[in-house]
């Protein structure tokens, strides 16, 4: 049967991908700024449809889909600044002096482009076949209806904006007066456990509890196992019997990120490997549902638009294509260095390596931002993994003991690797959460995934100038000549640092062995919750809980509990559909007005050039911080929910 043409709606214009563009701008350099700062980056996919809607919705003929794919791209570029927590490490080891343009832009560009292709096949299986609560793509849809629906008039979506407006502002204007230094934005307590010590700490965070609210119980309770796990058992085990050098709160801070991080690394190591295995089949079945997609189309019939992705051919073909300026990158990298002579064992073994690999990760990343969202997805445990895998591999080419120019070229070439497989790692992790945005407000997908590569493209020409600018402008800590105020970079030390703890091999590979033996046992508790019908503990979202600091997940704990409740009582209402989707409009205004404001501070600490440009009161003003803080913000959040129960009552 032969398609029938018939107009649609604007969709993959170009004015929306120039606004994407635009966007793009400031928030790839606003998350550039906070990763190396603090090691912290935030999506960018709502505050992007947030702005799309109050520009496109002045000019003639906006549609819902057009600002779609202007968040795509807008949210494609900026989950490309995560980049940062691996090359700043070549600056760290003395590799790099600074970071060269295009080397810099061809790592990110390739390793996101990469990840773009390698999760088309999977968008059957992990968004459309599934049911996994992607909840950062569910809210930025929600905020994208609402959008729309209130220029056309509807009453219900007027109300759902007011909501989302109202939870907006409560949020940004508490995060705000964190700033001020009025309120605290974590409240901690260091305490002695016998010979050990451990840690209970909450961020006062709108945007954790609203993903708490959007992921579910499941995936909460999950996380507050894994605290338990982390800061309840391996912490105060890890810290027993061990002098007190500088104070609880040092002692117990240097042991979660040198031992407990690396346990749950272990944990999520095997947990992926578990999520592979169960979505195998689901992968596979989209895989074929993509290939007889695309002969469908090649025989011209009548495909659903919800099924017309990048044809197969596209995807394959495009993939190996990328692999080409891959290689040329690596050569460009080891050329006239001591690595020269085994060139050719080393691009093709790391060509392998980041294919293999990174349809492996695409999958596994794709999975947690479906699980958890992308905001909170641990890409940088992704990291880990792949740079000891990388290093690994070069162990098994050249051995350990080898002179220090050849470890230290060694240690820059599994960096590099790692930096474009982490490309693939943080795309694949955005794009589904984008995809499930696009699959529930109607989009195409082959344009939204067109979209999605254009915004890799975009980002990764901001990114290279926006990193030289704060090597120049502060370095990094660890880098040689680095000053008092250099920035951070957590993830990129850590990163490597491991990889030359491999390849000088005094790496202590016991606490990722017993992180790896625990991932075992949360996996077969899920299983035995799953086949007595009892809540499941998703073994990934265990990892999160032992990885993650607590200050970010149990905020989400406490969203997840409350979530629950308002489900529960959304069931008893008149309409309870509409109940629960305005609760989802509520958690969703939480992110949003937490999220702008995140890139207007990281814009006003730029200028400022200062960490506190808002502070109004110092040290001294702590403990009225903390307790005041403490109970506004649980005020405010019962207020909250208390105005939204009422607003549906009401309706």
């Amino acid at each position: 049967m032969s398609a029938t043409k018939t107009s649609s709606p604007a969709e993959l214009t170009i004015r929306g991908v120039l606004l994407g563009a635009a966007i793009t701008l400031l928030f790839t350099a606003a998350n550039v700024y906070l990763g190396l700062k603090v090691g912290l980056t935030f999506a960018t996919s709502i505050p992007a449809a947030v702005i799309s809607m109050a520009i496109l919705r002045y000019l003639p003929g906006a549609t819902i889909l057009e600002n779609n794919i202007v968040q795509t791209v807008a949210s494609a570029a900026g989950t490309l600044a995560a980049i940062i927590f691996v090359l700043p490490g070549l600056v760290m080891i003395g590799w790099w002096n600074g970071f060269p343009y295009f080397l810099t832009a061809g790592i990110t560009a390739t390793g996101g482009l990469l990840g773009v292709m390698f999760s088309v096949p999977l968008r059957r299986a992990l968004v459309v076949d599934t049911d996994l609560p992607y909840p950062e793509g569910h809210a930025a849809a929600e905020v994208l209806k609402v959008g729309a629906g209130s220029r056309e008039g509807e009453e219900e979506s007027a109300r759902g904006l007011r909501i989302i407006a109202l939870n907006s502002l409560a949020s940004a204007a508490f995060a705000i007066l964190t700033q001020t230094r009025l309120a605290v934005a974590e409240a901690t307590t260091f305490f002695r456990v016998g010979s050990g010590a451990s840690t209970v700490s909450t961020g006062l965070s709108f945007a954790l509890v609203g993903v708490g609210h959007l992921v579910g119980l499941s995936v909460g309770m999950a996380m507050l196992a894994g605290i338990v796990i982390g800061y309840g058992v391996a912490l105060p085990m890890l810290t027993a019997g061990n002098p007190l050098p500088t104070g609880v709160a040092d002692w117990v801070g240097t042991v979660f990120r040198n031992d407990v991080r690396f346990l749950g690394a272990g944990v999520i190591g095997v947990a992926a490997v578990w999520t592979l295995v169960r979505i195998a089949g689901p992968v596979i079945g989209g895989i074929r549902s993509s290939l007889a997609a695309s002969r469908a189309r090649g025989r011209d019939e009548v495909v659903a638009i919800e099924e017309r992705d990048l044809s197969f051919g596209i995807v394959v073909g495009g993939s190996l294509l990328i692999l080409i300026p891959i290689a040329w990158l690596l050569w460009s990298s080891i050329a006239g260095g001591p690595l020269a002579g085994s060139a050719i064992p080393l691009i093709a073994g790391a060509l392998l390596f980041v294919a293999v690999l990174g349809l492996v990760i695409a999958a596994v990343c794709g999975y947690m931002a479906g699980l958890i969202g992308a905001s909170n997805s641990p890409v940088s445990g992704i990291g880990i993994l792949s740079v000891l895998a990388a290093s690994l591999m070069l162990v098994g080419l050249f051995g350990r003991g080898t002179p220090p120019e050849t470890t230290q070229a060694l240690v820059a070439y599994a960096l590099i690797v790692t930096g474009v497989v982490f490309g693939v790692a943080t795309i694949s992790n955005d794009n589904l959460q984008d995809l499930k945005t696009g699959q529930l407000v109607g989009a195409t997908p082959w344009k939204q995934q067109v979209a999605l590569l254009l915004g890799v493209v975009f980002g990764s020409l901001v990114v290279p100038p926006v990193l030289d600018l704060m090597a120049t402008s502060f370095g990094f800590a660890g880098m040689p000549g680095a000053g008092p105020n250099a920035l951070a970079a957590p993830q990129a030390a850590l990163i490597s640092a491991l990889a030359k703890g491999v390849l000088g091999g005094d790496l202590n590979w016991s606490v990722i062995g017993i992180g790896a033996l625990v991932g075992v046992g949360v996996v077969v508790v899920d299983e035995l919750l799953g086949r007595a019908g009892r809540l499941r503990l998703p073994p990934l979202g265990i990892g999160l809980g032992i990885y993650l600091p607590m200050a970010v997940t149990l905020p989400v704990v406490i969203g997840a509990v409350l979530g629950h409740w308002y489900e529960g009582w959304a069931d008893r209402q008149r309409e309870p559909e509409t109940a629960r989707r305005m609760g989802v409009l509520m958690a969703t205004g939480m992110i949003v007005g937490e999220s702008l404001w995140g890139v207007l501070f990281a814009l006003i600490v730029y200028l400022a050039g200062n960490d506190a440009p808002l502070a109004l009161v110092g040290a001294s003003f702590e403990t009225p911080a903390l307790i005041g803080g403490t109970i506004l913000f649980a005020a405010l959040v019962g207020w909250l929910y208390s105005r939204t129960r009422r607003d549906v009552r009401l309706s």
